[in-house]
């Protein structure tokens, strides 16, 4: 044929031109897949093709598909010009013969590989030329009968165009083959994906392959069209067969082998399709051969309307037979190959995407509403032949096959005998688990679900997603095939083209399965799928009737006899239908007064102590079940007025004492949250005014009445247990949290209280959790928190309604926790401790925000830090602003007021410290000790009033002096003497401020703090003096001050006065011990204020010049020099280079009590003395020198030679005066 149509021929009008040459005027319509951006997301066809460019459209509506082209005269066809109107007709056999040729060269090329430059301009314009020319003719007058005489050659030639045409048809068919039959490497092409511009020849060649087979279909159904339903003849042909060939003949055939090619791709295809890609994964290869399908679907469809031959689904539906069968249709093999293991499962994903496919328009644009007629009479055998026992279909094909079923649903609208086939499958399976092994956990279902979940999952179930979106295409992995039945059921419910009428239908053959035989036979798997049936039902449905049916058949489980876990189950399930009901806006109580009935018996087995401990255990899986499931209908209640107080019966007075930790915790969680549920919704209603309520709510004075009930349900069969609670010292947390929940209750209710409570059932309740010393501060602190973070409740602790000290209670009880939070901590586990010091830390910042609290803080211009501030600085910060307050006041009044508010504030503090003195905590000891300090000493004017000096002298008697301190013969504690060391100071000053403005017990305070001083002196007193030993000595770090203020010299003197009196007393000429300790105290306490009273300074002279006197060791010696230089040396600046008075009588006293005895040891004292003072001792000659004569005198012995040379010596020392007197000695 090469040689045949040569260069060298010459068409009748003019001669060949080159093929690079060959441009068309535009491209016309063809299949391609070549990439456009956004194509695959928007599900669009390829703007070149067919039914983009209008020619679907154009060749339904009978119109001229090409109306823009071949308007010349002229037109090139493969290289040649030609008369446009006369070429084909005169020309048939050549253009054929030229097509065939161009035909070969494009398999030539395919075979070689080559890609030469020009090609693709040479292959695209190859795809319909040869349909662009029949089209001339056919939109030309139908031929005439030839009339006997003359005719017309061209005439001739025109009428039997029809045949000839069908006879070239046929010889093209035969040429280019099947779509299976082609090579695999031209076949390859269909995957080709990429987005480049230059294509193998295969790609062209696959491609010009579909455009012949459309052209085919195209123009013999157009001819069809033109001949006005007359049958062409193929005059020099017959069908493979033997029959006569017809252009009716060759459309079947052609249509039949183009299906089964393309079935046979989709096979292919499918092989590599896992079922969880059963909707996402696509029959088609490309968009070429989906456009394919579109064009199929339409021009079926069309001819099917027009000329009543065979619809779509006709032709597919036997085909997909014969595959099913893997048999031939009969007469005419279709040839589709049973290459595939899986028909069925192939059948239900060919079918479902080809209805999609059917959503097209003519225009190419994806619809909403189906655009091919439903395929239900054949998906009705599929779904036979899935649901066949006898097949025994696996769960894993059955969920495929079910997901495309409700797919085809969607499409084509709900079909009732689909559904009721389904349901007879499913009704005699509800035990089974629907399960795919391979999947895992993610296909299975959650048999144990909360009431609100499972209702989700039947909200999920009635609300099917649109068939594009990923929910519904990733369905198979997120439900099993049980749950896509229940969208189907849904959706059929759904239904609105017949109200009532899928409802009425449907029902009676769901009722009619279940009977009593039947509920016993239903496991956990199956009362699951139960519930999820009725659920859907009554959401579809009727409500009250499904609802009803439903609990008439749970009632009919025997309760004895129900597993607990099944028993959990039917709970949740009713507790769902009551979630259905208030979601609704129905009254609850005939649902939930069976229920709780049945709650109240399982409580009264679980609290009966015969029960085993297994059964109550058992037990407790429903009844936390119940718990679980009334919290959720609690929470999602918007009004709480459809009796939702008939779900508190007596069941949860049974079900609280008999719980365990845990337990507890579950059952007073569901208190909390219908506790904040009744709060939220009570306030919702009150802050509407008495218009604005919305039409939805019941009128204001019956959901006063109904708010009322459910309050009076929860005080009754919970706030007994509660109250019985409270003094546990291990409470739950939430027990805290639901105190606080009843108080803000009565707070907002107070009439709901019971009577008990009343007439001030708020003040009451926080006595019972609050304010009462017993309570542990675990609870406390949880409880204050939450209210006096309420702002409603502060407001009402300020008001005039409150008691007067309600924020004082509040303080009180702050002060008691943070004493007590050392009594919780567990050293093997701290989460307890660490729990504490948070709420501590919270109700910290809380108590600091008081109205009362602020104003003292303010009063003492003293505020707390902006930052977190810890609760033991906040603690002082406190108890310093009292302190701080009270001193200001100048009324007696204000001042007595003071005092009794500050008692208030720490209550009976010694009875909270008391575990502390009996366990002998190390932490706790400080904290009570610091504590107490800061209180003794800010508050010391305030606690030597009559009406605080009881609580002073039990803080004296308790800490400072206890009988175990007393006792000779027993060591005080060590946790105790180290906490007091560290805190003496703080209770010296205080006592010392107390005792001198006390009115009525200063004598004995005075006393009361000379014993302290007494006691603890000496026990810290080293036996040597050490730096560190005495100048950290609490007694010392009391007496010192930076600056000198009258409160710190009275208890320097009393200090003094100890020193003396206590550890400065000869025994004889037996020193006392520590001595050397002692005067390094008294050294220390001199030295480190700056005091110049002589009075206080000359206290401890005598003492001192005793040991100067008589002590002869060194360091005594040198320490007692030193005291002595510092009094003489302060009193004499105090004199003003004067004789100091006070030293002075403390000298002749000192002269006269040892005259006759230590003599000679008093010059030599007085040497020392006269050497830091001479006026201090020259003052004294006459009184020495009357002493020494006196002396002499007493002995008889005439002069005393070595006393008056002593004398003389410290005469020497003095000065004229001391000249003068030693000239009156030498007269003597």
């Amino acid at each position: 044929m090469e040689d045949d149509f040569s260069q060298s021929l010459t068409p009748p009008v003019s001669p060949f031109m080159p093929e690079d040459v060959c441009e068309p005027a535009a491209q016309p319509p063809c299949f391609t897949c070549v990439y456009e951006p956004g194509r695959e997301d928007a599900h669009a066809l390829p703007s070149d093709g067919y039914v983009c460019r209008g020619v679907l459209k154009r060749l339904l509506l009978k119109l001229d598909p090409c109306p823009a082209d071949f308007e010349a005269d002229t037109v090139d066809i493969f290289g040649f010009p030609w008369v446009t109107e006369t070429a084909l007709v005169e020309s048939t056999k050549l253009l054929f013969g030229l097509f065939r040729q161009k035909v070969f060269r494009l398999e030539t090329l395919v075979q070689s590989s080559s890609h030469d430059f020009g090609k693709q301009c040479f292959l695209t314009f190859l795809r319909y030329p040869l349909k662009i020319c029949l089209q001339l003719f056919l939109f030309l007058e139908v031929p005439q009968p030839i009339e006997e005489g003359f005719v017309h050659p061209y005439s001739e030639l025109e009428a039997q165009l029809p045949s000839a045409l069908v006879e070239e048809l046929f010889g093209i068919t035969l040429l280019i083959g099947r779509l299976k039959d082609l090579p695999a490497n031209v076949q390859s092409a269909l995957t080709i994906h990429h987005q480049g511009k230059l294509f193998p020849p295969s790609w062209h060649l696959l491609h010009l392959h579909l455009d012949v087979h459309w052209a085919v279909l195209e123009i013999l159904h157009l001819l069809g069209q033109k001949m006005m339903g007359q049958v062409v003849y193929a005059h020099q042909f017959v069908d493979l067969t033997g029959e006569t060939l017809t252009n009716v003949s060759l459309f079947e055939d052609h249509l039949n082998n183009l299906l089964c090619d393309l079935i046979s791709l989709a096979m292919s295809k499918y092989s590599k399709v896992r079922p969880t890609e059963t909707l996402s994964s696509h029959h088609y290869h490309c968009a070429c051969t989906k456009e394919l399908w579109i064009l199929l679907i339409h021009l079926l469809e069309h001819r099917s309307r027009t000329q009543h031959t065979q619809s779509f689904w006709g032709y597919v539906n036997a085909l997909l037979q014969a595959v099913l069968k893997r048999a031939p249709t009969g007469e005419r093999d279709p040839g589709v190959a049973a290459h595939c293991k899986d028909t069925l499962g192939f059948t239900w994903w060919l079918i479902t995407h080809l209805a999609q496919l059917g959503m097209y328009s003519r225009n190419g644009l994806l619809q909403t509403e189906k655009q091919l007629e439903d395929n239900w009479s054949f998906v009705l055998e599929l779904l036979k032949s899935s649901c066949d026992v006898k097949a025994a279909v696996q769960e894993e094909q059955v969920r495929m096959h079910v997901h495309c079923c409700l797919s085809l649903s969607l499409m084509w609208g709900s079909n009732a005998s689909a559904v009721n086939t389904l349901w007879e499958y499913y009704c005699k399976s509800l035990n089974g688990s629907f399960s795919v092994p391979w999947l895992g956990v993610s296909g299975l279902g959650s048999i144990s679900p909360t009431p609100l979940t499972l209702l989700e999952q039947a909200k999920n179930c009635c609300s099917p997603e649109p068939m594009t979106s990923a929910s519904h295409t990733q369905l198979y992995r997120s439900a099993n095939s049980f749950l896509i039945f229940l969208r189907m059921l849904a959706l059929h419910l759904g239904q609105e083209s017949a109200p009532g009428a899928p409802w009425r239908q449907i029902k009676g053959r769901i009722y009619s399965k279940f009977h009593a035989r039947r509920m016993a036979e239903l496991s956990e798997t199956g009362l699951h799928h139960f519930l999820l049936l009725f659920l859907v039902l009554a959401r579809c449905g009727d409500l009250e009737d499904a609802a009803g049916r439903a609990c008439d058949l749970l009632h009919l489980l025997v309760p004895g006899s129900v597993p607990p876990t099944l028993c959990a189950l039917q709970w949740r399930g009713q507790l769902a239908l009551l979630l259905l009901f208030g979601g609704h806006g129905l009254d609850l109580a005939p649902l939930a007064s069976k229920l709780s009935s049945a709650f109240t018996d399982a409580a009264r087995e679980f609290y009966l102590k015969t029960t085993e401990p297994a059964r109550r255990t058992a037990l407790w899986r429903p009844l936390s079940a119940y718990l679980e499931g009334a919290a959720e209908l609690w929470q999602t209640s918007t009004t709480l007025c459809q009796s939702e107080e008939a779900l508190l019966g007596e069941g949860f007075s049974l079900l609280l004492p008999a719980c365990r930790t845990a337990e507890l915790n579950t059952a007073l969680s569901f208190l909390q949250t219908a506790l904040t549920q009744l709060r939220r919704v009570q306030q919702r209603f009150n802050q509407l005014g008495p218009f604005d309520s919305p039409s939805w709510a019941p009128p204001p004075n019956v959901v006063k009445e109904r708010h009322l009930a459910v309050a009076v349900a929860l005080w009754t069969h919970f706030f007994p247990f509660l109250r019985n609670l409270r003094l546990s010292q291990t409470p739950p947390p939430q027990l805290a949290d639901a105190a606080a929940g009843f108080t803000l209750l009565a707070l907002d209710m107070p009439s709901s209280a019971p009577q008990d409570l009343q007439p001030h059932p708020l003040q009451s309740i926080m006595q019972f959790f609050g304010w009462d010393e017993m309570l542990c501060p675990l609870l406390v602190t949880r409880y204050l928190n939450h209210l006096l973070q309420n702002g409603e409740l502060v407001g009402w602790m300020s008001s005039g309604s409150a008691s007067g000290s309600a924020q004082a209670l509040c303080v009180r009880a702050w002060f008691r926790c943070v004493l007590q939070q050392h009594l919780h901590k567990n050293p093997e586990n701290n989460r307890t401790g660490k729990v504490l010091e948070e709420q501590l830390a919270e109700l910290t910042r809380l108590v600091l925000r008081l109205p009362e609290v602020e104003s003292l803080l303010q009063r003492a211009s003293l505020q707390p830090t902006a930052g977190r501030l810890e609760p033991k600085p906040a603690l002082a910060l406190f108890i310093k602003s009292v302190g701080r307050v009270y001193s200001g006041l100048q009324l007696l009044s204000e001042r007595s007021s003071m005092v009794c508010k500050a008692l208030e504030y720490v209550g009976d503090v010694l009875k909270y410290v008391k575990p502390y003195l009996l366990n002998r905590s190390s932490e706790g000891l400080q904290l009570t000790y610091w504590t107490l300090g800061c209180v003794v000493k800010q508050w010391s004017p305030l606690l030597a009033t009559s009406k605080a000096q009881s609580l002073l002298l039990r803080i004296v008697d308790v800490l400072l002096l206890p009988h175990s301190l007393l006792q000779q013969d027993k060591a005080p504690p060590t946790q105790v003497l180290t906490a007091l060391r560290d805190t003496l100071p703080l209770y010296l000053q205080g006592l010392s401020v107390a005792a001198s403005v006390s009115q009525t017990q200063g004598a004995y305070l005075r006393q009361q703090l000379r014993n302290v001083i007494v006691q603890y002196m000496g026990r810290f007193l080293p036996a040597t003096p050490t730096a560190g030993g005495v100048v950290n000595h609490p007694v010392l770090l009391a007496g010192c001050e930076a600056t000198a203020t009258p409160r710190g010299a009275g208890l320097r003197r009393t200090i003094l006065q100890v020193v003396r009196d206590h550890f400065l007393q000869f025994k004889g000429h037996a020193p006392p011990p520590r001595l050397a300790g002692v005067l390094s105290f008294l050294l220390e306490l001199l030295r480190r204020n700056n005091d110049t009273d002589p009075d206080l300074l000359t206290i401890a002279l005598p003492p001192v010049l005793r040991c100067l006197m008589l002590v002869n060791e060194p360091q005594v010696k040198r320490l007692s020099a030193d005291c002595l230089q510092l009094i003489v040396e302060r009193c004499s600046s105090a004199a003003r280079d004067q004789p100091c008075e006070q030293i002075t009588t403390v000298l002749r006293a000192f002269i006269e009590e040892n005259e006759g005895v230590y003599e000679l040891q008093v010059y030599n004292m007085l040497q020392t003395l006269a050497v830091l003072s001479p006026s201090s001792v020259a003052c004294l000659i006459p009184v020495l020198s009357l002493s020494l004569r006196n002396t002499e005198q007493k002995r008889g012995l005439g002069r005393n030679t070595s006393l008056r040379n002593a004398y003389k010596s410290l005469l020497g020392l003095l000065g004229e005066a001391g000249q003068a007197e030693l000239v009156s000695l030498e007269e003597d």
